[in-house]
């Protein structure tokens, strides 16, 4: 394995435990922790975006890099995530299981399509 590969998968473990934990907290009622969901919620966020700031060094990469594909790319991510997360609220929240479904595989397929748009076809 190598460093950067390693390095990546501790900080993941790092970041993600608490992303995920402040979002349990945060959005179930029953445990009435919503400030201290989001806090522990926001530190993980932090760690998961400073481990892929590290690992596009390690990769000898830029750090950030701005161009209209990278802006593209990001914004058609943001959509395909947020018609994704429609899907998911229509089927949990709003009982509308069949057009929750529908609206979630083309969330789904519109998320796949990122593929080929960062790696491209060979």
């Amino acid at each position: 394995m190598k460093k950067k590969d390693f390095v990546t998968l501790i900080m993941s473990v790092v970041g993600g435990i608490p992303f995920a934990l402040g979002m349990c907290m945060a959005l179930l009622p029953e445990w009435n922790l919503l400030k201290e969901g989001i806090v522990i919620g926001a530190v993980g966020i932090v760690i998961l975006l400073a481990m892929a700031l590290v690992r596009r060094k390690m990769s000898g990469k830029p750090m950030i890099v701005f161009n209209a594909k990278a802006i593209a790319t990001t914004l058609y991510g943001i959509f395909a995530t947020a018609v994704f997360g429609v899907g998911m609220c229509m089927v949990t929240a709003f009982e509308m299981m069949v057009p929750g479904i529908i609206v979630g595989m083309i969330g789904i397929i519109l998320l796949i399509c990122l593929i080929p748009i960062i790696k491209g076809l060979k």
